[in-house]
């Protein structure tokens, strides 16, 4: 305790940084956010900027960058990622953007390196921003990367195509809206872990991704499934899932 107040009298750690050591987490106007979750879970806290003003996700990213020097924000608007954008070139960060997401980090962001690659599918065009968020949170925990878009079961040759490339992966996210089959198809033909997403296109009875999840949850091939649109989350179960595939490896046999 001691140390951390002289530190914080002598300026070498601001006051955020000394309650994320204390408490684990930092209150400000916009909320509480989760310093710690890295080391707990595994997994960084993502700031959801849907919902929330500009000022408020430019604070909590401004609270994530001082207290883990690295930033992931998803759902974010073309207003809020152009806030963002300023922040970040006035404060010397790195910004990348995938779509809605954006991961921003400070110079002195150590990027996680795995030893394992996650493959990230799409049946369709329109299923790219889900994947496009998972993406991000497998990227920011440092996998190597395997997309294939634009292979859904309406042309099954083109999904059949790409299925050597499926199996080199150690784990799969599968993006399908509709009827949600490119899953359950992918997941009778390799022995890789396979974790649907049902996404919210379509229309009529069964749409905004209903058919899709009901599908998914039906399939008689084994895999697993995360809510409609949930990219964050089928990116952090196969991102848990790649770093216990490198830890397994770096280990030896």
């Amino acid at each position: 305790m001691r140390e951390l107040l002289e530190a914080v009298a002598d300026g070498s750690l601001s006051p955020a940084q000394a309650e994320a050591e204390l408490n684990g987490y930092v209150t400000g106007e916009a909320g509480r956010f989760d310093a710690a979750r890295q080391q707990r879970r595994g997994i960084p806290e993502a700031i959801l900027a849907e919902g929330k003003s500009v000022a408020q996700v430019v604070e909590l990213a401004a609270t994530a960058l001082e207290t883990t020097d690295r930033a992931l924000i998803t759902r974010a608007s073309d207003e809020q990622i152009d806030a963002l954008e300023s922040h970040s070139e006035s404060t010397a960060t790195t910004l990348e953007r995938r779509g809605t997401t954006v991961l921003m980090q400070t110079p002195d962001y150590e990027q996680l390196s795995l030893e394992a690659t996650v493959g990230i599918v799409t049946a369709g065009t329109v299923d790219g921003p889900v994947a496009d968020e998972a993406e991000a949170v497998c990227a920011d925990a440092g996998a190597t990367i395997d997309r294939v878009d634009d292979v859904g079961v309406a042309a099954l040759d083109r999904t059949l195509d790409q299925v050597e490339r499926f199996r080199e992966a150690d784990v799969l996210i599968v993006a399908a809206g509709r009827e949600g089959a490119l899953p359950t198809v992918i997941a009778g033909l390799v022995d890789t872990p396979v974790i649907g997403v049902p996404v919210s296109s379509g229309y009529g009875y069964g749409g905004d991704g209903e058919a899709a999840l009901a599908g998914m949850l039906q399939s008689c091939t084994v895999l697993s499934v995360v809510n409609i649109d949930a990219g964050f989350v089928a990116g952090a179960q196969a991102a848990l899932l790649a770093r216990t595939v490198s830890n397994a490896r770096s280990d030896g046999p």
